[in-house]
């Protein structure tokens, strides 16, 4: 029902799945029929996917959003006509692009995996609201995109430090943290959507979450190491 909700993952997904271009129609900006104005939202991810496309090594120009009426029917025709020419001039996706093959299909990967990340990150301009298109190429600098992308946070909890208690674990929306009762608890890497909760939930008195940035996190202990042995109360 409207462009805002065209998300981050839509795109690279697309791309992912072997898609030469992607199209994104909306209304016409301060236009919405939503007092969300979602067609900002979309611009600005548009904004932000062209400079990961850069990043990547995919021509930005595979990605277009187009902003018109639902009674400007030729002016959804010519600017759909004008895309397929551009990508049909750019030809089968990798075939004229910096990256192609098993190395773009990686990095296509890195980004779905970071997307969550990304919209974290990135939210407060996600959901700024341009004047005007010549703010459209400050939004989102290419070094910005280069810091996202070299300085990714992990989270990892210090089996040393875990107490078992649970929190971390109840309070994970993406339900990545693994462990049970009396259980040093441990982050599943390829659930987490490194939103910080954990790091934020933990007790100060246990400070077991760790932040890394930018380094490799820690192998996870075997499952049967995680048993924590209480001592017990004397009599």
């Amino acid at each position: 029902m409207c462009t805002g909700r065209v998300d981050l993952a839509f795109v690279f997904r697309a791309f992912r799945n072997g898609v030469d271009g992607v199209f994104v129609g909306g209304c016409h900006l301060n236009e919405c029929n939503y007092i969300t104005h979602g067609n900002y939202h979309a611009l600005n991810m548009v904004l932000l996917s062209k400079r990961i496309m850069e990043h990547v090594g995919i021509n930005p120009e595979r990605l277009s959003i187009n902003f018109m009426s639902s009674g400007e029917g030729m002016l959804f025709a010519e600017a759909v006509d004008r895309f397929v020419s551009k990508v049909k001039e750019l030809g089968p996706l990798g075939s004229s692009d910096p990256v192609s093959g098993d190395e773009l299909d990686h990095k296509l990967d890195t980004v779905t995996k970071l997307v969550p990340y990304i919209k974290i990150v990135e939210r407060e301009k996600l959901e700024s609201r341009l004047a005007s298109e010549a703010e459209y190429d400050g939004l989102f600098t290419r070094e910005e995109v280069e810091k996202l992308f070299n300085e990714v946070v992990s989270y990892y909890i210090d089996p040393a430090k875990c107490q078992a208690c649970g929190i971390c674990a109840r309070r994970c929306p993406a339900e990545a943290i693994e462990g049970g009762k009396n259980q040093i608890h441990v982050i599943d890497q390829d659930k987490c959507i490194k939103c910080g909760t954990c790091f934020e939930a933990c007790p100060s008195r246990f400070a077991a979450v760790k932040k890394i940035v930018a380094e490799p996190v820690p192998p996870p202990i075997p499952v049967e190491a995680r048993m924590i042995v209480r001592g017990s109360a004397p009599k």
